[in-house]
């Protein structure tokens, strides 16, 4: 443990409760009842187009304006990702779950038809019929559990279509109705 984690009255926060940590299908279930917006990160790299779907989308602060997601270590996209010098945020539409389903997927051409996109401004991928594109700088990157928080510095942001976004519930996609 380091100084810096969380202590409850002098001692550890893992020590202090009696059973420990939830288990991580406990963890899952719960987490499984919390909606969250659907993007698709993509960048080009090496003169290669690649790109994942994240529901850890975040905005991070307004000034500098900061967004964050989270990347799984074992992704094979990461590395790809990292190395780049920049990376889009696609912001997907209530009607993209298939979208957002091809490029959760492992092993497939996620650019290949029906993948509509174009060459950004800097060169990352740009999803075509999205609600909005954010293109950001790397900024920072920590290391956090089993994942990697990325942090990027919005360089341009555009909405196209501020409709009904995509959410991610309860292990699938949907979308979102609004109350009266």
């Amino acid at each position: 443990m380091t100084e810096s984690q969380s202590e409850v009255e002098g001692q550890p926060v893992v020590e202090a409760v009696p059973d420990g940590p939830v288990d991580a299908d406990g963890f899952r279930r719960a987490l499984a009842v919390h909606a969250a917006g659907v993007v698709i990160i993509t960048a080009q790299a090496d003169g290669i187009p690649v790109g994942l779907t994240a529901t850890s989308f975040s905005s991070v602060s307004l000034d500098p304006p900061l967004v964050s997601f989270y990347v799984d270590r074992s992704s094979t996209t990461w590395p790809w990702l990292r190395s780049a010098d920049h990376f889009a945020v696609n912001v997907l539409a209530s009607d993209q779950a298939d979208l957002a389903s091809r490029f959760a997927r492992k092993d497939i051409d996620r650019f290949a038809e029906p993948t509509r996109w174009r060459p950004g401004p800097l060169g990352a991928p740009l999803l075509q019929d999205v609600s909005a594109h954010l293109i950001c700088l790397p900024h920072e990157t920590v290391d956090v559990g089993d994942h990697i928080l990325v942090v990027g510095l919005v360089a341009e942001a555009r909405v196209h279509s501020p409709g009904r976004p995509l959410i991610y519930h309860q292990g699938r996609f949907g979308r979102f109705i609004a109350h009266p």
